[in-house]
């Protein structure tokens, strides 16, 4: 089976960790969160993936080298790299990205900022039971006045799309989850090189060519990591065990709530935690509920808390971060304070006895950091 995954976008919410990194390839709970995406396409018999490029679509091409990605099973998926001449739009890119692969056959598309616990096989025999030219994968959320809206007759064909109702208003609480199942006939209905959205242009019309268009709902995990919250749930969520037990593949339980990925684990930890290899807790040093990255120093008196602190990061003696991310090789100074679901770029450095907390938005030394 053969998938297209949309990694094109400049990932702006997630500035400045996204300046350097794509946010596809930022690491989530330890592992590259595409990499994430191709385990799960692999375990559902996907072996080949056309990733749909744009925004620094070199570092994509550094990650995977030899044009293949082989997960933890030994499954191999081979990936072909279609980059944008222009910004193409869901739908645009989606066709672009299919004649890259050079078949003619159904395809998966999914969002490279989703994860999900999504069974895709049951997605596509739901698929052909209806003989449907497309099918939506569809999520339930509290608040869906933040989504598009799909609401669906009992055998699962779409009414019709409500893009973003007011809160209290919409006709049902299933969302567009970003994972489709779409036949040749849909890329044939894109205009090939036009920039064309799927989700408000392609879906839309079909459904008024009354084109056999579906939609699945299912319970499964899911979540768009693509804002400071969602980044910081997602871990949270993987440390609570909803997509497993273990949050990262390879990592250790050395106690009730505590992994490990190194063959020492410092002292300091507090449940839940998630620490990479060569990571070093000082003194009285604490981190809880956090996921620490590979070589993290942590002073004495330093607390990390509800926080994701990437590869390499030194934080000070008696530093506080809470409910906020590091990006690799930054420096947090010592007794200096980082809060409230900022984000520290990466190499950045907040001098000793500096404050960056977002709801206060105090001035800072150091313009590569900011909330």
């Amino acid at each position: 089976m053969k998938a297209v995954v949309l990694v094109g976008g400049e990932g702006t919410r997630l500035r400045p960790l996204t300046y350097t990194t794509p946010k596809p390839l930022l690491p989530v709970a330890n592992q590259v969160f595409l990499e994430r995406q191709l385990s799960w396409l692999a375990a559902h018999g996907v072996d080949e993936v056309a990733l749909s490029l744009g925004y620094l679509p070199d570092a994509f091409r550094a990650r995977f080298p030899d044009g293949r990605f082989i997960d933890g099973a030994h499954r191999e998926v081979r990936l072909v790299y279609a980059v944008e001449p222009v910004p193409l739009g869901t739908a645009g890119a989606v066709r672009f990205a299919a004649e890259h692969l050079g078949v003619a056959e159904r395809i998966v598309v999914c969002n490279g900022d989703v994860l999900t616990g999504l069974d895709l096989g049951a997605l596509v025999s739901f698929h052909d039971e209806r003989r449907a030219e497309a099918t939506i994968h569809l999520a339930r959320v509290e608040d869906p006045s933040a989504f598009g809206v799909v609401p669906t007759f009992a055998d699962g064909e779409v009414k019709a799309f409500v893009e973003k109702p007011p809160p209290g208003a919409a006709p049902t609480e299933w969302i567009n989850a970003g994972t489709y199942v779409l036949e040749p006939s849909i890329l044939q209905r894109i205009p090939a090189g036009l920039c064309v959205s799927i989700e408000r242009e392609t879906f839309p019309r079909l459904l008024e060519q009354r084109g056999r268009l579906f939609a699945m709902p299912s319970d499964a995990y899911w979540i768009d990591i693509g804002t400071p919250d969602q980044y910081l749930q997602v871990h949270a969520d993987l440390l609570a065990g909803r997509l497993g037990s273990c949050p990262v593949p390879g990592a250790q339980q050395v106690a009730p709530g505590i992994w490990s990925q190194g063959d020492v684990t410092p002292r300091g930890l507090d449940a839940p935690a998630l620490v990479g290899p060569d990571c070093v807790v000082e003194g009285d040093g604490r981190v809880s509920g956090s996921v620490l990255g590979a070589t993290v120093r942590v002073g004495s008196g330093a607390v990390i808390t509800h926080s994701v602190v990437h590869d390499d990061v030194t934080i000070g003696p008696g530093a506080r971060v809470h409910d906020s991310v590091v990006g690799p090789g930054a420096v947090i100074g010592a007794d200096a304070e980082v809060a409230d679901r900022s984000i520290v770029g990466a190499d950045a450095v907040v001098e000793p006895g500096g404050c960056l907390v977002r709801a206060r938005r105090p001035a800072t030394p150091t313009p590569a950091t900011s909330p």
